[in-house]
């Protein structure tokens, strides 16, 4: 892979280790902040609301400038966003309940002004995380050759997933067990370490634009927008993406609730429940590109199909979380599955100066549709908790998620195919 290669491995590994952390820190310090399902679900609308609003407008930023500066800038951004967050929680800290104690407080009056904190602190997070992914996704191809993309991201995955859903949440949950404040600060030099590291990397193809543009950003996202949605495989996966995306914003929008009060879990024990996400992730970029070499692109893709409406069915029914780790690790492993097919043929088929803005248009199909689906998630839980209960309100998204999971799986069978997926490649072979 090359020297460049392992730093840009270990900034995404080093920050994805403060995300595992945070993952913890954020969803407990909501909890309790405020107990009212519709406010929970409000925190993920905003930290994926840019994907919908901001994603095309990041494209064209990433195409037009160089993607090391931008990843730098916003991994400066992210950390100075995070250490105001923390000094806020320091700030407040005696104000706030014994965090395992929270579950129990189903009445807790709302604490306006670290809710308010919180909630605008994930609405500009995601903005600086949609420019700073994007720019990350095209600047790989000018790290490594084509024929190692596969290879590179399925690494990239596999510490992703290691840092953020094994080693990071329970370092988090002991962290935030020693103070509620000391998870924020620490998430915040990680950002500041990735931007060093990112700032130092050196590049076999130059991550700046090949020449000035003289079109407008409004003509440079239609001409992204018009490849993608132009293109006979890309279209349908970009669709599928959002539709899963959707489903899966439903599912987990109050998931934090659906933790404390139906599988009783604690702070530590949440964070075992997260290393479901590391052990499925970790395999799955290891193994995926393996699967998918034995299995065919479109079976292996198939296969997620097949895996999310069972795994939401049985998280709705079951109250044990050693249950829903399991169904998690499947998931989650089916879902890097995913990206390694089709991050890397994106990365490999799409031209190279259209890269980044065809990313982003089919990250606002595909990641737009969160926002969305989280806030349905919290009206659901909101309006059934008045007819049958906390405990049915917290389950029914679950139900939900399966029944259209099923939908998604008979649009995107017949569309996504190894064949189609191969016809693709051939042609872009013979194009470049």
């Amino acid at each position: 892979m090359g020297r460049p290669y392992w730093r840009l491995w270990s900034a995404h590994t080093i920050s994805n280790l403060g995300d595992g952390i945070s993952s913890i820190a954020y969803p407990w310090l909501a909890s309790a902040v405020t107990r009212s399902p519709i406010l929970i679900a409000l925190i993920a609308v905003l930290s994926r609301l840019p994907w919908l609003i901001f994603t095309l407008v990041a494209g064209a930023l990433t195409d037009r400038f160089d993607r090391k500066k931008i990843i730098v800038a916003m991994d400066l951004f992210r950390g100075v966003l995070t250490l105001a967050v923390a000094l806020a929680v320091w700030h407040q800290q005696n104000s706030l309940p014994d965090l395992n104690q929270v579950a129990t407080s189903t009445q807790l009056q709302t604490n306006v002004a670290l809710y308010v904190i919180i909630a605008l602190t994930a609405l500009l997070f995601g903005f600086a995380e949609v420019l700073r992914d994007n720019s990350a996704q095209t600047l790989l191809p000018s790290v490594v050759d084509d024929d190692n993309l596969q290879k590179a991201n399925g690494r990239l995955w596999s510490s992703e997933y290691l840092m953020n859903s094994l080693i990071g949440p329970p370092l988090g949950s002991f962290i935030i067990g020693v103070a509620v404040f000391l998870p924020f600060f620490f998430d915040a030099a990680t950002f500041f370490f990735s931007a060093g590291l990112i700032a130092t990397l050196t590049l076999k193809v130059s991550a700046k634009p090949s020449e000035k543009t003289t079109t407008s950003m409004r003509d440079e996202i239609k001409e992204g927008f018009n490849w993608l949605w132009s293109h006979k495989l890309f279209r349908p996966m970009a669709i599928t993406l959002g539709a899963l995306n959707f489903v899966n914003g439903i599912s987990t929008s109050t998931f934090i609730l659906f933790s404390q009060e139906i599988l009783k879990t604690s702070v530590f024990v949440f964070a075992i429940l997260g290393t479901a996400g590391a052990i499925g992730g970790t395999i799955g970029g290891i193994l995926g590109p393996k699967l998918v070499e034995k299995v065919g692109s479109g079976r292996a893709l198939l296969l997620t199909f097949i895996v999310g409406p069972i795994a939401n069915l049985l998280i709705g029914f079951t109250s044990t979380w050693q249950v829903v780790w399991l169904l998690t690790a499947f998931w989650i492993f089916f879902s890097v599955v995913w990206n390694v097919v089709t991050v890397s043929l994106r990365q490999s088929v799409v031209p190279a100066n259209l890269l980044g803005r065809v990313n982003s248009v089919y990250r606002f199909f595909g990641w737009g549709s969160i926002p969305i689906g989280s806030f349905v998630g919290g009206l659901i839980v909101s309006l059934s908790s008045h007819f049958l209960g906390r405990e049915s309100s917290l389950r029914i998204p679950y139900f939900v998620a399966a029944i259209l999971s099923t939908f998604i799986f008979i649009f995107a069978a017949p569309r996504l195919t190894t064949a189609k997926i191969e016809e693709t490649r051939l042609e872009a072979a013979k194009k470049a």
